[in-house]
C-alpha cells in the first residue's frame, strides 16, 4: 500500500482547499482506532475520516455513514469537549514525511480563543491522532497512548511535550530537485529518499532522470492535475493506488481512475479484503466462535468416550451376581476368584479387593453398575445439548464468514453476548443500547413473489415465528447452518421453477455457498416448531421436501 509522503502531500493539498476555514460540527468514534468528523464548510457539509488501524491508516474525505457504538469512547469524548464548534485555519504536511497536521482554532471554558492542533500520523503500526495545545506544545491526549515500556525515545502521554518522530538520514522528496544524482534501482532509491514508496521508488527507477521525474509529479501534485488511480487483479481485488501511473501495475492490472484523491483512497480501502472494516471485525469474532467449537468438540468426543465405558457396564452386574452366589469360595485376602457363570456354564474370572469381604466387593460391583446406569442417561443428556450447542456457533459461523457489512457483525456480536459466548461490553448510565430491528435481504422472484432471508439467528426467530404465515413456505438447507428463507405465497400453489429459484437463495444464504448440488428443505411454516429452551434460530420441522440446487441470486 503505498500511502506515503507523496500521498500524505496530496491529501494535505485536497483538504485544505476543501475544510480549511470550516468548522466542527460532530466528531465520532466508531471503533477505537477510527475518528469521523462533520465539518461545516461553504460549499456545505463534508466528513473527514481517519483511521489508525496497522493494515489501513489513512485521513481522507469520506461519503456514507458508519455506526457508532452505544456510548461514545473516552477519547472522542475529550475531542468533542475540545473541537466541537472550532474552526480549521490550516491543513498542512510535516516536512515530507506521513504527517498531517490541521490546526484549529476554538473557545475555551472561559470564552477566550485558544489555538489547538490535531496531528495524524500515518506509519504503519506506529500511527496515531495526538490533539496538542498550540500555546504550550503540549500532549492534550491521543488515540493511542505509548509510554516508557512501548517506546524509551518518545512517548505519547498527556502532559507532555509533543515531539516529532526523529528524522531518517534520507533526502526528504520535496527537496529533489532535476539532476539530483540518485541510485538506478528503485530498492537503492528508496533507501536514499525519505517520503517515497516502494511503488514510486520503483517507478522513479525507470526514468532517465529519477529526481527530476519526483519534482514533476510533486508539481502535479500543488497545482491539483494529478489523476488518482487504482489498480484492481482480474477478480476486482484493488492491488495498489497511486496518483500518477505506475508501470509495474500497468499491463498485469485493471485501473480505475478517480476525480479526487478521497474517492480513490475509499474505493481501494473498502474493497481491499485484508483492510476492509466487515473483514477486521468478523476475524475476531470467527476466532471466539472457533475456540468456543474446539472446545465443544473436544467435550463431545470426551463425553461419547465416558458414554462407550457406561454403556459396557453390563459386566459389574455380573461380577455382582455371581459373587453374591459363590460368597464361599472367597478366602480373605483374595486378589481374585474363578466361579462358574452358570448364564453360559464358562468359568470367569473376577478381580477383587483384598481390603474387603466378598460380601462387600459384591455391594462395590453393583454401586458401580448403579453409576454407569445413571451416566448413561446423564451423558446422553449432555451430548443432545452439547450437539445443540455445536449447530448453533456452526450457524453463527456461517453468518460471520458470509456478513460483508458492519451492522449485520454488530448485530451478530449482540447475539453472541445476548447468549454468554461474548463478554458483554459495559454501556455507560445515560446511553441506552439500541433495541434489535429486523431487516431481512429482501428478493423478488421472476413471478413477482416475494423471498425474505434472516441475516442471523434472532432474525431468523422473527422471521419464522412472527412475519411468516403460516401459509408461507419456508426453505433451508438440509444439514447445513445457513438462514431462515421465506417464500411469501401465501398457500398459493408452487411451479418447480419457483421452488428451485427460492431454493438457490436458501443454499447461497448458507455454509454450502460456495458448494454445487446443495441439498435444501422446504416445507410450510405451519408445519414448523420452536422446542421450549432452544437456541435462537433452532427450529424441528415436519412433511418436508428436498431439492438439490446450485447456490444463486435472483438477477
Amino acid at each position: 500500500m503505498a500511502f506515503d509522503g507523496i500521498i500524505t502531500m496530496a491529501v494535505a493539498h485536497e483538504l485544505s482547499e476543501k475544510i480549511t476555514l470550516g468548522k466542527i460540527e460532530k466528531v465520532y468514534q466508531p471503533e477505537s482506532d477510527e475518528l469521523v468528523f462533520n465539518i461545516h464548510t461553504k460549499q456545505g457539509n463534508v466528513k473527514l475520516y481517519a483511521s489508525v488501524n496497522s493494515a489501513s491508516a489513512r485521513v481522507h474525505l469520506m461519503d456514507g455513514t458508519l455506526q457508532n457504538p452505544p456510548a461514545p469512547l473516552p477519547f472522542c469524548m475529550l475531542l468533542r469537549k475540545h473541537l466541537q464548534g472550532a474552526r480549521i485555519t490550516d491543513v498542512s504536511q510535516v516536512g515530507s514525511e506521513r504527517i498531517l497536521e490541521i490546526s484549529m482554532e476554538t473557545l475555551n471554558e472561559l470564552g477566550f480563543t485558544v489555538s489547538k492542533k490535531l496531528i495524524f500520523e500515518i506509519m504503519g503500526k506506529h500511527s496515531n491522532v495526538i490533539l496538542v495545545d498550540l500555546a504550550t506544545g503540549k500532549i492534550i491526549d491521543s488515540i493511542k497512548r505509548i509510554s516508557i515500556d512501548v517506546n524509551r525515545v518518545r512517548q505519547i502521554l498527556p502532559g507532555l511535550i509533543y515531539q516529532y518522530p526523529p528524522e531518517q538520514d534520507k533526502v526528504p522528496f520535496k527537496e529533489l530537485a532535476a539532476g539530483h544524482p540518485l541510485p538506478e534501482d528503485g530498492k537503492s532509491i528508496q533507501r536514499n529518499v525519505a517520503g517515497i514508496s516502494p511503488a514510486f521508488a520503483e517507478e522513479m527507477s525507470h526514468h532517465s532522470d529519477p529526481a527530476g521525474f519526483a519534482q514533476r509529479v510533486k508539481d502535479l501534485v500543488l497545482c491539483g492535475e494529478s489523476v488518482p488511480i487504482v489498480y484492481s487483479d482480474e477478480k476486482g481485488n484493488p492491488k495498489e493506488f497511486y496518483i500518477v501511473p505506475l508501470s509495474e501495475y500497468e499491463e498485469v492490472c485493471s485501473k480505475l481512475s478517480f476525480d479526487s484523491l478521497s474517492q480513490c483512497l475509499q474505493h481501494y480501502y473498502d474493497n481491499k479484503q485484508s483492510s476492509n472494516r466487515a473483514h477486521q471485525k468478523a476475524s475476531d469474532m470467527i476466532r471466539a466462535v472457533s475456540a468456543q467449537l474446539d472446545k465443544l468438540t473436544l467435550k463431545k468426543q470426551r463425553l461419547s468416550e465416558d458414554l462407550l465405558k457406561a454403556e459396557n457396564s453390563e459386566d459389574l452386574r455380573l461380577y455382582g451376581e455371581l459373587l453374591t452366589a459363590n460368597i464361599h469360595l472367597v478366602k480373605p485376602g483374595d486378589k481374585a476368584v474363578t466361579v462358574l457363570n452358570y448364564y453360559d456354564g464358562s468359568q470367569i474370572t473376577i478381580p477383587l479387593d483384598e481390603r474387603f469381604t466378598a460380601a462387600k466387593n459384591a455391594q462395590q460391583y453393583f454401586k458401580k453398575y448403579g453409576k454407569s446406569k445413571t451416566a448413561i442417561k446423564e451423558k446422553q443428556l449432555q451430548l443432545e445439548s452439547n450437539e445443540e450447542e455445536i449447530k448453533y456457533l456452526d450457524s453463527v459461523l456461517s453468518y460471520l464468514e458470509n456478513s460483508e457489512k458492519v451492522e449485520e457483525l454488530d448485530e451478530l456480536r449482540k447475539e453472541l453476548e445476548e447468549t454468554g459466548y461474548l463478554r458483554k461490553r459495559k454501556i455507560p448510565g445515560g446511553f441506552k443500547e439500541k433495541k434489535f430491528k429486523a431487516d431481512p435481504y429482501k428478493y423478488t422472484l421472476k413471478n413477482g413473489m416475494t423471498v425474505l432471508v434472516g441475516r442471523n439467528n434472532k432474525e431468523n426467530d422473527i422471521l419464522t415465528l412472527k412475519t411468516a404465515s403460516s401459509k408461507d413456505t419456508w426453505f433451508h438447507t438440509k444439514d447445513i447452518p445457513g438462514s431462515h428463507v421465506i417464500l411469501q405465497n401465501g398457500g398459493a400453489e408452487l411451479d418447480e421453477e419457483t421452488v428451485f429459484a427460492a431454493a438457490a437463495i436458501a443454499a447461497y444464504h448458507s455454509k454450502g455457498r460456495t458448494s454445487e448440488n446443495v441439498p435444501v428443505d422446504y416445507v410450510q411454516v405451519k408445519n414448523i416448531k420452536k422446542p421450549s429452551g432452544a437456541k435462537p434460530g433452532m427450529v424441528i420441522f415436519t412433511n418436508n421436501r428436498t431439492v438439490w440446487v446450485n447456490p444463486s441470486l435472483p438477477l
